[in-house]
């Protein structure tokens, strides 16, 4: 294996927790476990459909990688339904962004350390680097503190310095938990149904002016917010 490749690999192994203490260590592990189990059980119960897969369709056959872009409070079932795609995303550089790296890890993401809050910009020129070298990023275009529902800018910068889409997506519920989080976490009900809504990729150019960042910015806040729309109507719907 080239050092490049090395390079790439590490962000599918275990980060070095020699700079926690051992009570965070052991927490760590702990959460790790319980999250990776917790999300493999329920998910696997879950019904899925799926509306819009000629979307992500369309920028394979393109030639090109998506960029994963969702709302925090979905990541659950996300999380579930992409695993093992090799998709890259970005963690922050703390505690609870450790054990959040570790038990997406073990179902096959890739964890780039940083967040919008801490470490962001470093994080996300190795996300360009990443996606350059062939591998899909994903964000939680409003995480990793909020405001809920509104889309920050990160997948359009990274959108135009790499050259691939934007690719929105929702995941509704029939029948879930919400956590009393900032995002309201969603969590599925076991044999729940689920459904994903994709919609059209959204491209930029490299040499998108920042008024035209700002336009994919809102583009992108409206696909997201038209796909939680259909969402509910579809949960609302057949009950």
């Amino acid at each position: 294996m080239s050092e490049k490749s090395k390079k790439n690999q590490k962000v599918y192994e275990f980060g070095d927790l020699s700079n926690f203490s051992f009570k965070e260590r052991l927490m760590i592990r702990v959460a790790d476990i319980a999250f990776y189990s917790l999300i493999r059980l329920i998910g696997k119960t879950v019904r899925f459909e799926i509306e819009g897969w000629e979307n992500f369709e369309q920028i394979e056959q393109e030639g090109k990688i998506p960029i994963y872009t969702f709302w925090h409070n979905r990541i659950f079932i996300g999380t579930y339904f992409f695993r093992h795609r090799g998709i890259v995303v970005m963690t922050s550089q703390s505690l609870d962004g450790e054990y959040i790296a570790r038990f997406i890890q073990r179902l096959g993401y890739g964890a780039s350390r940083g967040s919008s809050t801490r470490g962001g910009i470093k994080s996300l020129v190795e996300l360009i680097r990443l996606m350059k070298a062939g591998l899909p990023a994903a964000f939680t275009i409003d995480g990793p503190k909020g405001p809920k529902y509104v889309a920050k800018m990160g997948a359009c910068l990274l959108a135009k310095k790499t050259g691939n889409p934007i690719m929105p997506f929702v995941f509704e519920l029939k029948k879930k938990w919400e956590v009393g989080s900032w995002d309201n976490l969603q969590i599925p009900k076991p044999f729940t149904r689920a459904k994903l809504f994709i919609d059209k990729p959204i491209y930029l150019s490299e040499s998108a002016s920042d008024e035209e960042l700002e336009n994919k910015r809102l583009e992108l806040q409206s696909s997201l917010d038209e796909l939680v729309n259909r969402g509910v109507q579809w949960r609302e719907s057949e009950n």
